[in-house]
């Protein structure tokens, strides 16, 4: 009962201009998850200034920050679905069945499924932040190095059964992305890697620039190709309508993959991507390979999205209670409450009850907010695929260049961006899934910092790797998650080689 007391004591709080500001971050956030390149991280920190000129106290300041935040992950599914090209980082698994949804005419369905898959993942992992934060900043406790080696490496052999039918290539494209992640110094050595002597290449390839070339970029070049023909862009709708019978049908979709990408988004730095990834992998597993995963099937598009929302909120528990950031955007959050002399921390639910429990009433209200606003915008967002392709064309063009120049300032991103465009194109063509690239370059980084970590830790012993029964779990799943869709295809393929 002392959390609901603490809840209206944090409702109390909260005022008409508060609220009025979590409404403007909502449709701030919206806008920019929905433009590709700029995510979260980056709207969240291009806003940290406006946020300063305004002169708003440390609960506004939160509130609105939090807002664009949620904001901009329900956002991020907005061009991955109509345009295939994510808005983000944790959007990227939505493309695998939101991008054919929208080839089937079927973009306002995805669009308000997606929508309602956001507000569950996102609603439910609010709950948890109130209830379950310090039980559940005590399980990150116990993911050391080994158990964040073995986790990543789960993810990375279970890459195979999601983006491709072909285990080979979906393991060549996975050590493409770990080889691009390893460009730049080494961060214990400070030696150059693959850098062939090029400046540029000395901080590493980042990864907005290699997401819009290998998506945006690359279908501008199937565009062309193809002159209009089998792109997303200019694709045919049906009747925009708010599909219940799908919705009641991924409610247990939902509720997993909301608990999944909450549990993911508490270990610090695991983050979104992983939860939308994970919830996305699960799911498939759950369903069968009769539920059409890749072909449009609205569990793929539920999954992610209530996984990455769920993952948001989760985020923020190892932020508030131990004052370490759970993913990049609650790393900018985390900086903005320094800034206002806010220490995080298990002593800031006594010192500052205030702001912590206004920022979650406030986060209670834009789950709502974001739901009014995305379901009823869906007619508007399809209608960007009415757009005749000569002029949409070049509008997608012209965000992913300004987007990425932007950001870095720097033109060499632009030819390394064209340069990601043509791998893309020709991966494409070779039937080479450029997901696993993606996560790649997203999660080698971490990978590499957790095995040396580990290693360090035990001196070079690698039996350290197993040191735990977390870790040895997740080197289980990981071997089963990379050899059972062989043989699970197999059994699919041999009824079906027997009818025929």
């Amino acid at each position: 009962m002392e959390v609901f007391a603490n809840l209206a004591a944090g409702f109390s709080v909260l005022t008409w201009f508060t609220l009025a500001l979590a409404v403007i971050g909502c449709f701030l956030g919206t806008i920019i998850g929905a433009l590709p390149g700029l995510g979260p991280s980056n709207g969240v920190a291009i806003l940290i200034p406006v946020t300063f000129s305004m002169g708003l106290d440390a609960t506004s300041a939160l509130v609105l920050m939090t807002s664009v935040y949620y904001g901009a992950m329900y956002g991020g599914r907005i061009s991955s679905i109509l345009l295939n090209i994510p808005g983000d980082e944790p959007a990227l698994m939505t493309t695998l069945d939101g991008y054919p949804m929208a080839k089937q005419g079927r973009a306002g369905d995805a669009l308000v499924l997606s929508g309602v898959a956001s507000f569950v993942g996102a609603f439910l992992a609010t709950l948890g932040l109130m209830f379950l934060a310090p039980l559940l900043s005590r399980v990150a406790y116990s993911f050391g190095p080994s158990e964040y080696f073995a986790l990543y490496l789960l993810a990375f052999c279970t890459l195979g059964g999601i983006a491709s039918n072909n285990q080979a290539k979906a393991a060549l494209a996975s050590c493409i992305g770990l080889g691009i992640a390893m460009i730049g110094l080494d961060n214990t050595s400070g030696m150059p890697r693959l850098t062939f002597g090029h400046m540029h290449l000395m901080d590493g390839v980042d990864f907005l620039v290699a997401i819009v070339g290998l998506f945006a970029v690359a279908e501008v070049f199937f565009f062309i190709e193809s002159h209009g023909k089998g792109s997303s862009i200019g694709v045919k709708l049906e009747k925009v309508r708010i599909p219940v019978a799908e919705i009641v049908k991924c409610r247990w979709t939902m509720l997993r993959a909301s608990v999944i990408g909450f549990v993911a988004g508490v270990l610090p730095g695991a983050g979104a991507s992983l939860g939308s990834f994970l919830a996305y992998t699960v799911e498939k597993n759950v369903q069968g390979e009769e539920a059409g995963f890749g072909k449009g099937a609205s569990q793929g598009v539920a999954a992610p999205e209530a996984g990455n929302n769920a993952a948001a909120g989760g985020a923020l528990v190892p932020m508030l209670t131990l004052g370490v950031p759970g993913s990049g955007t609650t790393a900018v959050l985390l900086a903005l409450l320094m800034t206002l002399n806010i220490t995080p921390g298990p002593t800031l639910f006594t010192d500052r009850p205030d702001v912590v429990w206004a920022l979650m009433a406030s986060l209670l209200i834009a789950n709502f907010v974001l739901l009014a606003m995305n379901v009823p915008l869906v007619r508007i967002f399809v209608k960007v695929l009415q757009v005749p392709p000569w002029v949409l064309l070049p509008g997608v063009t012209m965000v992913s260049f300004v987007g990425i120049y932007s950001l870095s300032g720097s033109y060499f991103d632009l030819l390394l961006m064209v340069g990601f465009g043509a791998l893309g194109f020709v991966l494409r063509k070779l039937d080479v899934p450029t997901v696993p690239i993606i996560l790649g370059i997203l999660l080698g980084n971490h990978m590499e910092d957790s095995l040396r970590r580990a290693m360090v830790l035990s001196d070079g012993d690698w039996t350290y790797l197993f040191s735990s029964p977390i870790a040895v779990g997740l080197w289980i799943a990981a071997i089963a998650g990379f050899i059972a869709p062989m043989y699970l295809r197999r059994l699919v393929k041999r009824p079906q080689m027997v009818t025929d």
